[in-house]
């Protein structure tokens, strides 16, 4: 009798669900065993100062998050969401070799932001793939599985960069070539993926403005707005965590460990975001958000630190998650890519603002002042998600 209580347990997902779950574990895989490589390719191989791989990141997270929506409008214009997404993950796939074969840091620039141009233009397609392969009544937990993928990839990534350079000691630029085949196993599962037309179709022009959204849409964008002025990079944490003494290596074994509690609790949050409504989920994101930056700025000693990270990782599998699948909800499903493109974008392009900020006050003000700001904007985006998004979601998705 347990295996139909596990079957039930997953009834609801579609093929398609657990596919591009799979695409996203193998994209993070291959994008984030570059993460402790790309800063000291850079800055070792390359010979390129600090604020160049500042440079480089910033314009890579900046390209990646004004991508998303403008992608998202494509493809509701077209209604090809699987052929935009499989463009995106192959551009992706294609940029990880040609980092590592740059013999100058500008050759490393032009290929992460080819790298974050694919990651963008996948995203909104994506999403509103997955939106649409399950009823609205399980659309949480096909979010939730696709972020188990993306989290469990960013928790393989780093331990496979890690055992490549310190078990099997392969140079730095074979890591950029290995990332190249999960990159490609990425791109193979979308293109398994059978897409299903929309039942509603779009404008006959793009429109990347916002009015074409209801109304709760707009105030959902705005709570993710005020929160997103206080979530800054988790770049942040990592400084935070080797500010107190602790090694690379251990650094990178850490944050190895937040992506896999917040791949663990991905799929459970969407689940009781279609049992309990998302807003009450979504806000005991914000609330581990704010609980963990007070932390931060406390913090005495590496063994709070580690757990303080971990326990982060709570939020980012929860937000991650929740936060998409809340977003589709408030849109009609021929708008969906767009409605999710410019949630990211949003979330996005505030983020970049918020590390700014950050970055000042780590210089100029304190360590423990740029977690006290993110957790300021935490208690504002809590207040405004109480006030301003209803307990349950009409998901009629249809345009007030």
């Amino acid at each position: 009798m347990r295996y139909p209580a596990r079957k039930q347990h997953f009834a609801g997902l579609s093929r398609n669900t657990f596919l591009l779950a799979f695409a996203s574990l193998f994209a993070d895989v291959s994008t984030e065993m570059l993460y402790p490589v790309l800063p000291v390719f850079l800055t070792q191989t390359l010979k390129a100062s600090g604020s160049l791989v500042g440079l480089v990141e910033g314009f890579a997270q900046a390209t990646q998050n004004i991508v998303q929506g403008f992608s998202g409008a494509l493809s509701d214009k077209l209604q090809k969401r699987k052929a935009i997404a499989l463009v995106g993950y192959l551009l992706a796939a294609i940029a990880k070799p040609l980092m590592g074969l740059s013999t100058a840091w500008q050759g490393v620039f032009g290929a992460r932001l080819l790298d974050r141009l694919g990651a963008g233009s996948r995203s909104a397609p994506r999403d509103a793939l997955i939106a649409s392969s399950v009823d609205e009544e399980n659309r949480g937990r096909a979010f939730g599985l696709e972020g188990v993928g993306d989290n469990a990839g960013a928790f393989l990534g780093p331990i496979l960069a890690v055992f490549l350079l310190y078990s099997l000691h392969v140079g730095l630029r074979t890591i950029f070539y290995v990332a190249f085949a999960p990159g490609l196993l990425a791109f193979f599962m979308v293109l398994l993926v059978t897409e299903r037309p929309a039942k509603v179709v779009a404008r006959s022009r793009i429109d990347v403005s916002l009015r074409q959204f209801p109304k709760g849409y707009w105030r959902y964008l705005l709570v993710i707005a005020l929160f997103g002025l206080g979530n800054s990079s988790n770049s942040f944490l990592i400084l935070r965590t080797q500010d107190i003494g602790t090694s690379l290596e251990t650094t990178i074994v850490i944050y190895a460990m937040f992506n896999l509690v917040a791949a663990v609790i991905s799929y459970p949050a969407g689940f009781l975001s279609d049992k309990l409504g998302r807003r009450n989920v979504l806000l005991a994101a914000f609330l581990i958000f704010l609980i963990a930056y007070v932390g931060f700025a406390l913090a005495p000693n590496i063994l709070v630190v580690a757990v303080l990270f971990v326990f982060y990782g709570l939020y980012q599998g929860i937000f991650r998650a929740v936060g998409k699948a809340l977003a589709s909800d408030f849109v009609p499903e021929h708008l969906r890519a767009s409605g999710v493109g410019w949630y990211g974008t949003t979330l996005g392009l505030l983020q970049l603002v918020a590390s700014v900020v950050a970055g000042l006050l780590w210089d100029r003000v304190g360590h423990a002042a740029v977690f006290y700001y993110g957790a300021a904007f935490a208690v504002a985006g809590s207040i405004g998600l109480v006030l301003l998004i209803p307990r349950k979601i009409n998901r009629h998705n249809a345009p007030q």
